[in-house]
């Protein structure tokens, strides 16, 4: 059917004249424009809302009985990196569609430090064709840093070849926002590329103030996920921004915002979750997870709902969603309760695709062969891992419990008769390294991490942000290099080695970041890896074991991190020697 036929068909059957594919009867539906809700009748043509129909109508082709329940927008995540999930789009699908999430921003800056443009095409392919609706930002810092080596480089000419799909909104995150404020040339020539096509920017400007933030906002940024102050929100949506109210897994600031969201500007508020794990979603919920939290500290329940559906859609230009309205995409869901969202049934187009928890989708499978593994290692060995040291006083990377900051720390340790550091077990101070794993140069970043609490063995990741090389931690050299070579050898992932031995392992093939397995054995398999982390390897029980270990490499989070190129100090912006002279 054509679009002129399909307009046709919306049109007669909200005028009566034929009978609609769907009705939701006995419903009450929220009203995201008149900030009401009222009872009524929801009438579905060909995947879009005719109308609410009255006595005398034809009668439907089916019909839904909602029992009184509320009927709810399609819920909208404005920003979010799919690949923390650790699932591919499909099986993340799986995972968010049941909470009543319809629609994401997706920002695949994870798989494109790793993968370049080859990442952003899997990640467009995988999620054709499945009921969430996945719209993309393209990342605008690949690589992240220059104080690292990453997977791929995405200068202005790389984004231009994808700026105008027609799932791609626009500009991700402008992390370096010193070069956005300072008119740095390459960033002019994405955030041009942007502009001419007329497609919008994403922000990332944590604590930026005064004329810094009015420098930022000015290059056409309008979006910002990084408030930690309800002054720091009134500052931003002052400037014309939207500010997005982020629950992620790690980063949660939705409760600590919430006091500046009032009557006046809570159209400029939005919710995402940036980065969530299975555990969380499963757990928790997703979007529908901020909701209840704004909701149960005192927000109206349909400011709430309008954050997490019209305004999002509003703020990307998504004119066809958001609410609950004649010509509106038929993305919605049934609750019994409105002040705690719980999606009994959740309709995509007008479809049932999930209901009570349960996924009703068949995903398509798609290959991920131009991303798959990426693990070109090249030239490593035990002697890698070695660390000579002229002086016993060194920096420590000092774990900080609870987040993602580091503390920068100062110890002396023991040396070896052949000058190298020397395990001590009275010490909580095991080895850390970061092996570069996308150009075979051979490069493996040593340093000491203290706080961890690990004891007999190693733990390695190929997921270490946001370039992504492997890290491996341990008290026992033969131990890490047994843990490197488990993730070559499975194509990325997670490894856990104890005397030589792999005790469990988890492979995540797409990337070394993701795998095509369902979030709830993705779970599982963590939750496995978590317990014997703790109870075999001892890591301190106040810290996520993998959470922790793959922000250990991100050289923009104070206060000192390790890269693949060495140790690097964030609050003087360079690198610095192990040793303290």
């Amino acid at each position: 059917m054509d679009d002129r036929t399909q307009l046709k068909q919306l049109i007669d059957v909200a005028a009566g004249r034929c009978p609609a594919d769907v009705v939701i009867k006995n419903c009450r539906i929220v009203d995201v424009f008149n900030k009401e809700i009222f009872q009524g009748d929801v009438l579905v043509s060909c995947g879009r809302i005719a109308g609410f129909g009255k006595p005398g109508f034809p009668q439907a082709k089916e019909t839904v009985d909602a029992g009184g329940k509320y009927l709810i927008p399609g819920l909208i995540d404005s920003h979010v990196h799919i690949e923390s999930s650790h699932c591919s789009p499909g099986e993340f699908s799986r995972l968010v569609v049941p909470c009543g999430t319809t629609t994401v921003i997706a920002d695949p800056h994870e798989i494109c430090n790793v993968c370049g443009i080859d990442g952003l095409d899997y990640m467009l392919d995988a999620s054709e064709g499945i009921p969430l609706q996945v719209f993309m930002m393209i990342p605008s810092c690949v690589p992240a840093t220059p104080f690292e080596n990453a997977g791929a480089t995405m200068l202005a000419d790389s984004i231009a070849t994808r700026i105008d799909h027609p799932r791609v909104l626009g500009l991700g995150e402008l992390m370096d926002y010193p070069g956005v404020i300072h008119a740095n040339d390459a960033i002019l020539d994405k955030l041009m590329v942007a502009r001419r096509a007329g497609k919008g920017v994403d922000g990332h400007s944590p604590a930026i103030e005064g004329t810094d933030l009015d420098a930022y906002s000015a290059s056409g940024v309008r979006t910002d996920h990084e408030c930690d102050t309800p002054q720091e929100l009134h500052e931003r949506i002052r400037r014309g921004m939207y500010v997005l109210l982020r629950q992620g897994s790690a980063c949660r600031n939705v409760l600590n915002l919430l006091a500046g969201v009032t009557d006046a500007n809570e159209r400029r508020c939005l919710f995402c979750t940036d980065d969530r794990q299975p555990k969380s979603i499963l757990e928790e919920g997703h979007i529908d997870n901020n909701v209840r939290l704004a909701i149960g500290a005192g927000l109206d329940p349909i400011s709430a709902i309008r954050m997490a559906t019209i305004n999002a859609a509003e703020c990307y230009g998504l004119r066809d969603r958001g609410a609950i309205a004649p010509g509106y995409r038929a993305d919605f869901f049934l609750s019994m309760d409105l002040s705690h969202l719980h999606a009994c049934q959740v309709f995509v187009s007008g479809q049932l695709v999930a209901q009570d928890g349960r996924y009703l989708f068949d995903n398509p499978h798609v290959e991920p062969k131009r991303v798959a593994g990426r693990m070109q290692v090249a030239d490593f060995s035990v002697a890698k891992l070695r660390l000579p040291l002229r002086s016993p006083h060194v920096h420590t990377i000092d774990v900080v419990p609870g987040g993602v900051v580091t503390a920068k720390g100062e110890a002396t340790v023991s040396v070896a008769s052949d000058g190298n550091w020397l395990h001590d077990p009275k010490q909580d101070i095991v080895k850390l390294a970061v092996v570069e794993r996308h150009h075979g140069t051979g490069n493996v970043g040593v340093a000491l991490l203290r706080g961890y609490g690990l004891k007999g063995g190693a733990i390695a990741l190929s997921i270490a942000h946001d370039s992504h090389n492997i890290i491996v931690v341990g008290d026992d050299d033969s131990d890490m290099v047994v843990a490197v070579e488990e993730l070559i050898r499975i194509g990325g992932g997670i490894a856990l080695v104890q005397g030589g031995k792999v005790l469990d392992s988890l492979a995540l093939p797409i990337a070394g970041l993701m795998t095509d397995m369902p979030g709830a054995y993705v779970n599982e398999r963590l939750a496995a890896m978590h317990r014997i982390a703790l109870d075999q390897l001892h890591v301190d029980a106040r810290i996520d074991p993998i959470m922790t270990l793959c922000f250990m490499a991100l050289p923009v989070i104070p206060e000192i991190k390790l890269t693949d190129v060495g140790l690097f100090d964030v609050t003087q912006f360079k690198f610095i020697p192990l040793e303290i002279d």
